[in-house]
């Protein structure tokens, strides 16, 4: 459970992170540690109950799966809104927060992990298209 302390800590570290660098929306950071805290207790429960790091990788696909679970239809547009729309966004974001201290790293961990591991905005929108339309969603995309 996060103690209020917590998160007026992570709280205070966003505003830090803006000052500096205001490219993606407040909204997404508390969004971004939701999504690590959802990959953090899907590797434990598929690991017998043991927690352990999280890659690059990993964290993208808790990213989408929690975006598409909570966000439904809508993810796609919410991540836009927020400035998310690729996977290196995303690595952007972990890397600013491990600046502040807020999220840990390991040595072997490199901003290159979130570099474009699969099509984020796409990984948002097709789970939601009639299986017919599947094919092409970056054609689709810049039709309209």
């Amino acid at each position: 459970m996060v103690t209020c302390m917590q998160a007026m800590q992570f709280e205070k570290s966003v505003v830090s992170i803006l000052k500096r660098d205001n490219r993606f929306d407040p909204h997404a950071y508390f969004f971004l540690k939701e999504a690590l805290d959802f990959t953090l207790k899907r590797i434990s429960d598929s690991n017998g109950g043991q927690a352990r790091h999280v890659s690059g990788p990993e964290l993208l696909e808790g990213c989408r799966d929690y975006a598409l679970e909570q966000f439904g239809p809508m993810a796609s547009t919410l991540m836009t809104e927020w400035s998310v729309r690729k996977c290196q966004d995303v690595g952007d974001m972990v890397f600013h927060l491990i600046e502040e201290q807020v999220f840990g790293k390991q040595d072997s961990d490199k901003k290159e992990d979130f570099s474009e591991v699969f099509d984020f905005t796409d990984s948002l929108i097709v789970p939601f298209l009639p299986k017919g339309r599947r094919v092409g969603v970056k054609s689709l995309a810049s039709e309209g």
